[in-house]
């Protein structure tokens, strides 16, 4: 019985040790696999729009550029809510050039924000990347007063 159980153990060690082999040489060909194709690349995936008057200019861009060597295609862009709409190149971007992600933010919104943009790509380093939008917007003069004289009476 004892000479079972050991057989077992050992079997069961061996197993183990052949497929932690098999896994490492499957990654190592992924990884040489993924060095062709596209790539892309943004200067910043960040912005800030600061603090901003409510009504102002809510349109800023992402600019990204196709390090790869094959071409970008952007299949989707998406906000997280109706007020981040974003307009996205729907050609392909060849190797070594340039677009813009176009975000549009309703600023007619009062208070900080922070949204998202979700892209979905065929970018062999980031097939979904995500940007970020992030700010705040006065009240509207009028709002402002009237929470002053709110205030005041309380």
């Amino acid at each position: 019985m004892k000479k079972l159980i050991l057989l077992s153990f050992a079997l069961i060690g061996m197993i183990t040790f052949s497929v932690a082999q098999t896994a490492e040489k499957t990654e190592t060909a992924k990884e040489i696999t993924n060095t062709k194709g596209a790539k892309i690349e943004f200067e910043s995936k960040t912005i800030d729009y600061g603090t901003i008057e409510n009504g102002a200019d809510g349109n800023r861009e992402f600019k990204f550029t196709n390090t790869g060597d094959a071409p970008l295609v952007i299949t989707n862009a998406k906000g997280s809510c109706g007020c981040t709409v974003p307009t996205w190149p729907r050609t392909p971007i060849a190797p070594g050039a340039s677009d813009v992600i176009k975000v549009r933010y309703a600023t007619n919104r009062t208070g900080g924000f922070s949204k998202t943009i979700t892209l979905t790509t065929n970018a062999i380093n980031s097939a979904t990347v995500r940007l970020r939008i992030k700010g705040t917007v006065k009240p509207k003069v009028e709002e402002a007063k009237e929470t002053e004289t709110k205030e005041e009476v309380h």
